[in-house]
Parts: structure tokens; C-alpha cells; sequence
């Protein structure tokens, strides 16, 4: 998958940081499955390639429906820059962002996104539909997708098979119960 105005012009080193910077968004994402939440990790680089902000999904135990990772990560960015603009900095996220995080990330002014697993029923970028090439933004985004996208793929499918077994056990002893 390649931004559809330039292409996939990275280089093989940049392909690499990629990857690296991705197995970090996977950790964070590892996270939110250890706290029974969708695993989605962030991370935002800045253009010295320091870590400025992460996060992972936590919108059940937040009780905040805009608790998304890359929502997490751009408020912890902010922050570390003292600044509501996130320019020259790269967001790294596991899964395809949903249309409310594709705001976020026009509206903060982050240059160039990556993530992982495409998100067939809600992502913004490529499946759903394509805010991106929106022509009432006032910002573009470059973006590439497919980064370690199997290994993203993979756990949210466990996360997911998980969920469903526990749903079914609960059936079961409901059942039992009655």
C-alpha cells in the first residue's frame, strides 16, 4: 500500500526505522490487550527521531470514546512540544486510523502517518474511505500503509478470537445457571 499522490518512495533504510518504530507501536498495542482493550498502539516521532508521544487504545477504561491511540499519542505530542501543531513529526500506528483520528491528525499537522493492518469496516485512510484526498482539508498527509502488517493483523485477530471465546463462555454459564 503507498500514498496515492507520491508513491512509495522510501528507501530501504527508511523502511527499516519504519519496522522499528512500528515494533514499538506493537508493543504499546500489546498493552492495550493486556488491559482487555482493542490492541491499537501509537507512537509519534519527531523529525530527530525522538519518541514525543504514545499511546494505546483505552477508551473502555478511560470511559472516553476518543481515547484511540493515535488521540493519545498526539495529546502526549503536544504536550512534549508545547504546541498544538505536530509539523515534521511521523505517527506510527498499528491499525488503519477511523475517521475521527484522521481529524486529528490534519488538524494537528503531522506530516507523514504509517500504520499497519488496514481496518476494512472503519478506516479513514484506504478501506472505508479515503479522508486523505479530501479536498476540504487544508493539510495533506503523506502516508504509508502495510508495516508489519501481518504481525498487527495477527493480534488484533487474537484479540478479537479471545473476546468471542469469552463471550461464549459467559453464554454457557448463563445457560447453566438458568
Amino acid at each position: 500500500m503507498q500514498n496515492v499522490e507520491s508513491g512509495d518512495e522510501r528507501s530501504a533504510d527508511q523502511k527499516i526505522q519504519d519496522e522499528q518504530r512500528m515494533a514499538k507501536a506493537m508493543d504499546l498495542a500489546n498493552r492495550a490487550f493486556a488491559a482487555n482493550e482493542v490492541p491499537v498502539g501509537a507512537v509519534i516521532i519527531d523529525a530527530e527521531g525522538r519518541i514525543i508521544g504514545e499511546g494505546w487504545n483505552q477508551s473502555i477504561s478511560c470511559h472516553d470514546p476518543t481515547a484511540h491511540a493515535e488521540i493519545q499519542a498526539i495529546r502526549q505530542a503536544g504536550q512534549s512540544l508545547t504546541n498544538y501543531r505536530l509539523v515534521n513529526c511521523t505517527l506510527y500506528v498499528t491499525l488503519e486510523p477511523c475517521t475521527m483520528c484522521v481529524g486529528a491528525i490534519v488538524h494537528s499537522r503531522l506530516s507523514r502517518v504509517v500504520f499497519g493492518a488496514l481496518e476494512p469496516k472503519a478506516g479513514a485512510i484506504v478501506s472505508a474511505s479515503n479522508l486523505f484526498e479530501a479536498p476540504y482539508f487544508n493539510h495533506r498527509v503523506e502516508w504509508s500503509g502495510d508495516t508489519l502488517a501481518k504481525s498487527c493483523g495477527e493480534l488484533m485477530s487474537s484479540f478479537f478470537s479471545k473476546r468471542r471465546a469469552a463471550l461464549k463462555g459467559q453464554s454457557k454459564v448463563k445457560k447453566i445457571e438458568k
